[in-house]
């Protein structure tokens, strides 16, 4: 028996163990932005009780914090630690997970700085435009976008489209929707990492409170 013989029944075994893992990466990545996608509830809950939902975010944020303090010191808090370790990515293996306090101070930074209308954009744009960028990028990303670290065609026109049709619901304005959502591609495209969910709501939102007062 020749030896390329011997090596062909490795290669369906190889094949498996590649799509058992990038089914785990995509239960990540939809687990995660699932989150991002949440956060869109947040402008709602402000309308009603602005100061308890800051608040909230807040005392998130320190629990979090703790929480993430004391996983890494081997000491697991019931569901908080169980919704990390089910939503950290590879590169998060063994460190304090920065995404939800990103995400947090994003959301937190928005609403102090902007009034209601342009952080409300700057929200939808981290929940909708980053969001369902990731998921977009990793399901049907086959062209990358050089100099970005693996950021893709699909991923980041799934964020323009997401913060085009997002700003417009809430500005009624095809221009101030263009250009936020231009502004936003761009910065998704951007190897920042976690810190686009600082960057995006508080530019963003920014952004659409000068426009809508030009």
């Amino acid at each position: 028996m020749s030896k390329r013989w011997k090596k062909q029944p490795l290669l369906p075994v190889r094949e498996g163990i590649a799509r058992q893992q990038y089914a785990i990466v995509i239960r990540k990545e939809l687990f995660r932005k699932s989150i991002h996608l949440c956060s869109a509830l947040v402008p709602f809950f402000l309308t009603l009780a602005r100061i308890p939902v800051l608040i909230a975010l807040v005392a998130a944020l320190v629990v979090y914090t703790v929480s993430e303090i004391l996983r890494l010191h081997g000491i697991n808090i019931p569901v908080i630690s169980a919704i990390t370790d089910a939503a950290a990515r590879k590169r998060d293996e063994n460190k304090f997970v920065l995404g939800p306090v990103t995400l947090v101070l994003g959301i937190l930074s928005a609403a102090l700085l902007w009034k209601q209308i342009p952080a409300t954009v700057g929200i939808y744009a981290l929940s909708f435009g980053d969001g369902l960028a990731s998921v977009a990028g990793r399901l049907f990303g086959r062209v990358t976008v050089p100099l970005t670290k693996g950021k893709t065609a699909a991923g980041s026109l799934t964020c323009f489209a997401a913060i085009f049709i997002s700003c417009f619901a809430i500005t009624h304005s095809s221009f101030i929707a263009l250009c936020v959502a231009s502004c936003g591609m761009l910065i998704e495209m951007l190897p920042l990492k976690d810190f686009d969910n600082i960057l995006i709501p508080i530019l963003l939102g920014g952004l659409s409170q000068l426009l809508l007062h030009l």
